[in-house]
């Protein structure tokens, strides 16, 4: 049985010839009616692009960051949470009211039943929620988006 694994056998191919599994393969070439004759097939992820030769798939400054937006957006966001809206008290100032607290006790974390984790989240999520509306008003007023 080994032996018939070790003797060259003949594989009959699409082009319906005979050809031996011993002899060297042939470099084969592309050919479709949206290519002309003589052209082979090229992977642009290989091709030196304009970017000093690197292929990306996004430009180089996506996030389009603007040092105005965070500094506006962090003052849009303290200044209304700042307000003493609950029981008299400000989120900011009960954020960092319980921070103080936490710290008192510092090796030890906060438990799970902590006001810390509260208005941690609350204070943060309404952070990113203005700096995300400041980026897209910011952007969409300098790139024209906006049109009255």
């Amino acid at each position: 049985m080994a032996a018939t694994f070790a003797s060259p056998s003949t594989v009959v191919g699409l082009g319906g010839t005979a050809t031996s599994m011993s002899s060297p393969p042939m470099k084969t070439r592309l050919s479709s009616g949206f290519l002309k004759s003589g052209v082979t097939a090229r992977n642009p992820l290989r091709l030196a692009g304009a970017c000093g030769g690197k292929f990306t798939c996004f430009e180089r400054d996506w996030l389009r960051r603007d040092f105005n937006v965070i500094g506006f957006g962090l003052i849009g966001w303290i200044a209304p949470s700042s307000i003493p809206a609950i029981d008299g008290k400000s989120l900011t100032g009960l954020f960092f009211e319980s921070i103080g607290a936490e710290l008192a006790h510092f090796p030890t974390p906060p438990p799970l039943t902590s006001q810390f984790w509260l208005w941690l989240v609350l204070w943060h999520l309404g952070l990113f929620i203005t700096l995300t509306f400041g980026q897209i008003g910011f952007k969409g007023r300098n790139e024209d988006y906006f049109k009255y």
